[in-house]
């Protein structure tokens, strides 16, 4: 069934496929088993730092890997969230779409905002562990600019963290590839 905004949802919830029945317009759209999320626009800082951080993952990204920003990443029928950044196959990149599967992603990227505390920190983490993502970032900009690390514990399916970097840090990792990014390098001017 595709339904629309202005219906009723369907009583069993949301799917991907109801999703896609909806028009291009730009919303942000996930879906938590079955219910529906939209989230209001990024603030220019938000923004600014997924461009800067983009641009710093790209620059080192290894030919088989790619660097994407708000893509939609499917973990079930009813399960659908969007990452502010995310490093994906590069085969997965080449298919037309731009959506990707949770088998395709290798780093998801969240950036914390005030209308997405909960899901960024605790349900988009642990969701991303349970389907497999091997890496996850955390960035949080109230105070300042933080990066946190963390990489999937495959036998557990939960992230551990692997580094905490913050005001004049540099991130340096040896996964998902050898990088080393200041901090200062993607801090927007407006945060």
């Amino acid at each position: 069934m595709t339904a629309s905004l202005s219906e009723v949802p369907p009583a069993d919830g949301w799917t991907v496929e109801d999703l896609e029945g909806l028009p291009d317009d730009g919303v942000r759209r996930e879906l938590l088993d079955g219910i529906l999320h939209v989230s209001p626009s990024p603030s220019t800082a938000h923004q600014a730092l997924v461009i800067l951080l983009g641009a710093a993952l790209t620059r080192g990204c290894p030919e088989h890997l790619f660097v994407s920003q708000a893509n939609d990443v499917v973990l079930s029928s009813r399960r659908k969230f969007i990452p502010d950044l995310l490093v994906v196959t590069f085969d997965a990149a080449k298919k037309p779409g731009g959506k990707f599967q949770a088998a395709d992603v290798v780093l998801a990227v969240e950036i914390v905002s005030p209308s997405s505390q909960s899901m960024d920190r605790v349900m988009k983490p642990a969701l991303y562990a349970k389907h497999g993502i091997p890496f996850y970032w955390l960035i949080e900009t109230e105070n300042d600019l933080s990066v946190t690390t963390y990489r999937l514990d495959p036998e557990d399916r939960v992230y551990q963290p692997t580094g905490a970097f913050s005001g004049g840090d540099t991130i340096r990792l040896a996964e998902p590839w050898r990088m080393e990014i200041p901090i200062t390098e993607i801090r927007p001017r407006n945060l």
